[in-house]
């Protein structure tokens, strides 16, 4: 087993390897990192440079001391080495959880020293935030920096004293202003090598993932915490019954439904009697085989798997056994060993209610890749208030539509899907049941995308009232403009403020009460009929009703009248949505009628 892993260790040591997500915005360079610590291109022929799969690799403290040179001496260190987890490159780091928390006990957050804090990278900091996991900021890209001369693989402080003055002081601005982003989330930061106490600053590490630069810093410096600062929390029971999380559930050749997992505590065995979280309850299934990668491979892009007997925390497994077709990504994984298997059912049971996600009555429905998407997304919407009728770890299946149909709000007619397949027939039942569907692999896009199709519901809604509503307007009819007297009469007029619109009774107000004095039945612009004039023209209107000289006169201020139903709905729901001027007739209408009934419109 030695061959395979860092992670096997004899009986007498008990402390495991530190588990280390990379994590940070879409093209920061968190694949290139892992590739220059792994020492092998995982993303060569792959869209996009980008890992598609969460996988992890361990690389050993020999390995790491080779790398890191002087900067580390593997006999100052009891740990045995780095368990590196990748999360895909287009997540804002999924919370793959362990037992109380984040699965990662340390991580690194990737920022491009030129494009400084993105969206996601700022999604990962409130999860890391939330999980109170502790990281170390990777400035990337200092070889992009106009005037760099690199030099491969060397410490960054050897390196940046070799640059000339301008250079050093260009990248010294840019962590700077990395160092004041971080500050406006709530990090006290500063270099890495002028930090005294990791446990209250963020060590702020300047690298190139494409030269090498700075790649010796940052192993020391993950060393030297996970040393100082995990060790009391890598003590583990190593030979003790196994304890881990499911990273993705995959078909395998010749083995059927398997699960990548890894193992945080114990030791799982060939034989083991295993529990794991499934979609419907918890699954109770016997290892057949336990699948190792060579190391220093990512076990995603793995093809040759060898079998062993054991595997020791941390370390990432391939595990075949029978029933894993509904295990559940992020989901626990737990051995049973000398235990009653009900104890264990229970342990998956309690662990799983909780990340379970708050439901309402009305809501979307989400569908995530795994159980810590599923959680930093509903968290997201919780921030957002905005309310989940059901959340669950897959694909989208024709169900979901049937589920998310039966809405009442029609902005709740949708499915948010992050990192997940659309089944076949399910886009089509949701175009025909106008349910709407959302998939992106960036939460922060998707609820983005789900808040623009809120708004354009709302707006249309909005469209739809004032299309239906009367709104106010007020017009004076002009002197020397009597084209007829009545049946109907027909005046020239100037509208003063709002909008006229055809069949809309007219008013005139006689104290604090609108006195009807008929029907404006038709507008006319220069001898073309229109179905509305706005403020500020001049029209010929006719008015069913009233004769020129007995109940209307010439010189007379006129109002299109507001039902009392109207006139709140415009002042209490559709203020910002009129122009200035019928907002000025609305006040006008609204003082007039309140003068003598304070509560009218209300």
């Amino acid at each position: 087993m030695a061959e395979h892993t860092p992670t096997d260790t004899t009986e007498s040591s008990s402390l495991r390897t530190p588990i280390v997500a990379v994590l940070g915005h879409v093209d920061h360079g968190k694949t290139t990192l892992l590739d220059k610590i792994r020492g092998s291109a995982v993303t060569e022929g792959e869209a996009g440079a980008i890992t598609q799969h969460i996988g992890s690799t361990a690389v050993p403290l020999s390995v790491i001391g080779e790398m890191a040179g002087d900067l580390v001496d593997p006999e100052d260190f009891d740990l045995p080495g780095l368990l590196f987890i990748d999360t895909p490159g287009h997540h804002s780091f999924s919370t793959l959880r362990s037992r109380g928390g984040a699965l990662a006990d340390i991580a690194i957050v990737v920022v491009d020293v030129t494009d400084g804090f993105q969206p996601q990278t700022e999604e990962a900091l409130d999860i890391l935030r939330r999980t109170q996991t502790p990281f170390i900021v990777a400035a990337n890209k200092v070889d992009t920096i106009p005037g760099w001369n690199p030099t491969d693989d060397q410490p960054i402080q050897a390196s940046k004293e070799r640059q000339p003055d301008r250079v050093q002081s260009d990248l010294d601005e840019r962590l700077y202003e990395l160092i004041g982003q971080l500050s406006d989330e709530g990090f006290s930061a500063d270099f890495y090598w002028r930090v005294q106490n990791f446990q209250n600053n963020i060590g702020v590490v300047p690298l190139s993932a494409m030269t090498g630069e700075g790649v010796p810093d940052l192993l020391t410096v993950l060393m030297g915490l996970s040393q100082r600062y995990l060790k009391e929390e890598m003590a583990v029971d190593v030979t003790g019954p196994g304890a881990g999380t499911v990273l993705e559930v995959t078909d395998e050749r010749g083995f059927g439904t398997t699960i990548d997992a890894v193992v945080y505590d114990g030791t799982i065995r060939a034989d083991d009697q295993l529990v794991v979280g499934g979609l419907e309850e918890p699954i109770v299934t016997e290892v057949r085989a336990l699948l190792q990668p060579r190391p220093l491979a990512e076990i995603r892009t793995e093809k040759e798997f060898e079998k062993v007997d054991s595997v020791a925390a941390a370390a990432g497994v391939k595990i075949a056994a029978p029933d894993l077709d509904d295990a559940m990504a992020g989901a626990p994984v737990r051995v049973v060993r000398d235990r009653p298997v009900e104890e264990v059912i229970a342990e998956v049971e309690a662990e799983l209610a909780e990340v379970e996600v708050q439901t309402a009555e009305e809501g979307i429905v989400v569908k995530a890749d795994t159980l810590g998407s599923l959680e930093a997304i509903s968290s997201t919407l919780e921030d957002e208030e905005i309310p989940i009728m059901r959340a669950e770890v897959g694909d989208v299946a024709p169900r979901d539509i049937r589920v998310a149909e039966t809405a009442n709000e029609p902005t709740h007619r949708a499915i948010l899907a992050f990192g997940v397949d659309i089944l076949e027939d399910t886009a089509a039942l949701a175009e025909q049941e106008d349910v709407r569907l959302f998939e992106n692999d960036v939460i922060y896009q998707l609820v983005e995308e789900y808040d623009d199709h809120v708004t354009a519901i709302e707006e249309s809604q909005q469209e739809q009232i004032l299309d239906n509503i009367t709104r106010p307007a007020r017009f004076r009819i002009l002197d020397d403009h009597t084209f007829r007297q009545s049946d109907p009469a027909v005046v020239g007029v100037e509208i003063l403020s709002g909008t006229i619109v055809r069949n809309s009774h007219v008013a005139r107000f006689d104290g604090g009460e609108p006195e009807r004095v008929g029907q404006l039945k038709g507008i006319q612009d220069e001898g073309d009929d229109v179905d509305e004039a706005r403020a500020g023209e001049r029209v010929a209107v006719s008015i069913d009703g009233p004769t020129v000289g007995r109940d209307i006169e010439e010189g007379d201020e006129l109002w299109i009248e507001l039902p009392e139903k109207h006139a709140k709905i415009l002042e209490q729901e559709l203020t910002e949505e009129i122009p200035a001027d019928e907002r000025e007739a609305l006040s006008m209408y609204l003082d007039k009628r309140r003068n003598k009934d304070p509560f009218w419109g209300k």
